[in-house]
């Protein structure tokens, strides 16, 4: 028989192993997923972990969909190091490319190239506004920042929505609901020609540094993670809760609204209602299997952009729906919450008869 014995204290090996665990168990229940879809496992898996690094056109796809992960986990990070519970990251991403691409559809083709740092600007004041919303809410009237940040997803959809079918609607897009293609003044610089990495990639890294040395090396992380862990400590100590909170919350829809400025004003050119791509999401579950922890969080993004270039293949290749991607991405999340035990509790065995003896 086995039961769970509560360990004394925190396993750090655990902490690491976990995540490595639950990959291996999302990768086995993958192979079952194939296996009864009437798929080749071996080539899904081909699919999903071989494709996507098998070239430096690859890699450097795979570097796209990495960066708005990687910037908008690290904003979640300090939220949730924060005990602030920020769900509504994908909203803030798609205000923050409302906001970028209204500045960008104002340039021309003889515009300054300067107009990139107005671009990006408008990304981030955009998402911090979306966040002050539930910063707001939470300070003045004690609401639930889950539920108000998760509806006001919604919300910034619709306001997606109403500008590409409306104000912003392309007249020569033939009544499609997308803006105008924006000016290549506008266009996010690239590292390198040929390849459609920008520099956004170089933020996401200076994102690291900066926020490693934020978390574990000023006092101002300090304070936001001793609020996030022993509230009661922090006010002893006289660190503002308040502070803590909007501080959190700003620094996450900053981050989510730079993503979305960057995807944008990189990659994809212009608005349409496919902005919103599911990162905000997704980026939750890169920020934990990162373990909340800078360096983690830049493995967990490229593992989590390789689920998504993986769902699109397996939807050009092997004939699967592109929502095999949510399922990967829903198993890795369960399979690292259930691994996580190990992290506090030990697995012990007993023998039967010894079992049936005590009871």
């Amino acid at each position: 028989m086995l039961r769970l014995e509560a360990r004394p204290q925190s396993s750090r090996l655990w902490s690491v192993a976990s995540p490595l665990l639950a990959l291996a168990i999302t990768v086995v229940i993958g192979v079952i997923l194939f296996l009864a879809l009437g798929k080749d496992p071996v080539r899904g898996l081909q699919v999903f972990f071989w494709e996507p690094i098998k070239s430096p056109y690859a890699l450097g796809e795979l570097t796209v969909k990495a960066t708005p992960l990687l910037i908008i986990a690290l904003g979640l990070a300090v939220c949730f190091r924060s005990n602030v519970w920020n769900i509504g990251a994908e909203g803030q991403f798609v205000i923050g490319a409302v906001l970028a691409g209204g500045v960008a559809l104002l340039a021309d083709k003889d515009g300054s190239r300067w107009i990139v740092l107005a671009i990006v600007l408008a990304g981030i004041l955009g998402g911090m506004l979306w966040a002050a919303l539930v910063a707001l809410l939470r300070d003045r009237f004690n609401a639930n920042e889950i539920l108000v940040s998760l509806m006001l997803v919604y919300v910034a959809d619709m306001v997606l929505s109403y500008m590409v079918y409306g104000p912003w609607k392309d007249p020569a897009g033939y009544n499609f609901p997308q803006s105008k293609t924006f000016a290549a003044v506008t266009q996010i610089p690239r590292l390198m020609q040929g390849s459609r990495v920008s520099i956004g990639v170089l933020v996401a890294l200076a994102g690291v540094a900066v926020l490693w040395v934020f978390l574990f090396r000023t006092r101002a992380g300090f304070a936001q993670q001793v609020g996030g862990l022993a509230p009661a400590a922090a006010r002893y100590a006289g660190f503002s809760s308040r502070k803590a909170l909007w501080i959190a919350l700003l620094t996450s829809g900053g981050a989510a609204g730079l993503a979305g400025a960057l995807e944008v004003a990189g990659p994809i050119g212009q608005l349409t209602p496919y902005v919103p791509a599911g990162y905000g999401f997704a980026a939750i579950i890169v920020a934990f299997v990162g373990r909340l922890h800078p360096v983690g969080m830049v493995f967990a993004s490229i593992l989590m952009s390789m689920f998504y270039i993986g769902g699109e293949l397996a939807q050009s290749r092997l004939g699967l729906p592109k929502s095999l991607t949510g399922v990967f991405q829903g198993l890795l999340l369960f399979t690292l919450l259930a691994c996580d035990t190990l992290m506090v509790y030990r697995i012990r065995f007993r023998a039967a008869a010894t079992a049936k003896g005590a009871a």
